[in-house]
């Protein structure tokens, strides 16, 4: 059977599976809480399911194999040893978190940060700061599926109405089932991202004649690529620091998977969710180095989208090339709707009223970051793009403001929500180039998440 015919199968099998899924979350959601938090009774296995493909969205089919193709060997410093780090971060975070929730209750961070500061712009300063970051980075991936459908399929849709498609089938069902309906649709996801990347892999290893040939070819092609900082210099030690930052801060400010810590089970199911991501994480990334290294040695002068259309769909059986396509697909609904419900879920937080009115709000409030998000999709520049790449770090800059009021028994100085709001307007600026990119030759991302843990520790020290 040709590529489209398994495209066809595919895709209805995962439509259905969708569809199904909704409505039996929505059937199961009995009130406001099951909705927005899935009952807050998740075990291990379900949790750590989303939470993996929460974090490893389209990126990690797309990304993940040209930054080793470009960039090389310290691509597994970048993201798998940060990844490695960010497990033992969920296990401490977690533990806290719950014991504060406990005491205040959670409806969203944001509330839960206002709650412990006393002071609304606490939450505020929150909100915006995971909007200004995450709206973009989700923008990008509804951009980049969008035009890989519309190079899949040249004669049938441009990217910007893929990507409308995109918006309308994840708002359908995560506004029929809600956070339910996105965990089940997660745990799919997950299943298939990691099936079409291992054998996207074996491929590429069959057709290099193995893992020692494979070294063997990359050396004499272009040796940089099995050092840092790589043949274009971007794995410094700089660069790898402020990303092991911003990447292990991730359970922390990103409400997508702080949400899912506190609806899990127990501590121990954290626990154990917790190690199982862990474990996704190297067997989801492990497979990218040699589909990247394939590109390397025969795709090294294509262009990103060049290199990822020829090696998922023309050098891949017809199958496997389809799975890919629903794969991303999957993959870009999934980190998407996550990422969208959660600022839905935020938003809420800070809404006073009836739970009835809220969740109307709230409701309307997702359709309007959704479509946010696609106009910045059709909309996107260098700028946009270069802020979507800095997501992970521009939330990172939150994480003194949340462990200060998480940490602490007393409510913290109001001052360090001060020093948050500058910190990402300072960000903001030098990703805008209004700001230098490099203070006293530090990179400015660096230095400004120093110089605001610095201030939050001397506040809390202050007023101890």
């Amino acid at each position: 059977m040709s590529m489209f015919t398994w495209l066809i199968i595919i895709g209805l099998v995962y439509l259905i599976a969708l569809g199904t899924l909704a409505y039996r979350a929505r059937q199961q959601a009995s009130d406001v809480e099951d909705f927005m938090l899935a009952g807050g009774n998740l075990g291990y296995i379900i949790g750590f399911m989303t939470v993996a493909a929460t974090l490893f969205s389209a990126f990690t089919l797309q990304g993940m194999p040209d930054f080793f193709r470009t960039h090389g060997i310290g691509s597994w410093i970048f993201l798998a040893i940060s990844d490695g780090a960010m497990v033992f971060m969920i296990v401490f975070f977690a533990y806290y978190l719950r014991k504060k929730v406990a005491e205040k209750g959670y409806k969203g961070m944001a509330g839960l940060l206002r709650d412990c500061y006393e002071t609304k712009w606490a939450g505020y300063v929150y909100f915006l700061g995971v909007f200004l970051f995450l709206i973009p980075y989700v923008a990008v991936q509804i951009r980049g599926i969008g035009i890989f459908l519309e190079a899949v399929f040249p004669e049938a849709l441009p990217f910007w109405a893929w990507g409308l498609f995109i918006i309308v089938l994840m708002l359908l069902y995560s506004e029929t089932g809600g956070l339910k309906a996105i965990i089940h649709a997660d745990v799919l996801q997950g299943i298939l991202l990691m099936i079409v990347v291992w054998i996207m892999a074996i491929t590429c290893l069959k057709a290099m004649g193995g893992v020692g040939e494979m070294f063997r070819q990359i050396e004499a092609k272009e040796s940089a690529l099995l050092s840092v900082p790589g043949p274009k210099g971007l794995f410094t030690v700089q660069f790898l620091v402020a990303s092991f930052f911003g990447i292990v801060s991730i359970p922390i400010t990103q409400p997508q998977v702080s949400s899912r810590l506190v609806i899990m089970k127990d501590l121990k199911a954290t626990h154990r969710m917790a190690v199982a991501v862990g474990i996704f994480a190297i067997l989801v990334i492990l497979p990218t180095l040699p589909i990247g290294f394939y590109g390397a040695i025969k795709y090294g002068e294509m262009s990103p989208a060049e290199f990822i259309n020829q090696v998922l769909l023309f050098d891949q059986a017809g199958w496997v090339a389809a799975a890919a396509v629903i794969g991303l697909f999957a993959a870009s609904i999934s980190t998407s709707d996550s990422q969208i419900f959660a600022l839905g879920g935020e938003f809420r937080s800070l809404l006073g009223g009836s739970e009835k009115s809220a969740l109307t709000r709230t409701k309307i409030a997702l359709v309007v970051f959704a479509l946010a998000a696609w106009g910045f999709s059709i909309l996107a520049n260098d700028q946009l793009v270069l802020l979507a790449r800095v997501s992970f770090t521009g939330t990172a800059l939150m994480t003194p403001m949340v462990l200060a009021a998480i940490l602490t028994r007393k409510s913290p100085s109001s001052e360090i929500v001060l020093w948050a709001a500058l910190s990402i307007l300072c960000l903001v600026l030098s990703q805008l180039k209004i700001l230098p990119n490099v203070v006293m030759g530090v990179r400015m991302d660096l230095f400004i998440f120093l110089s605001v843990g610095i201030l939050t520790l001397f506040s809390l020290w202050r007023t101890r």
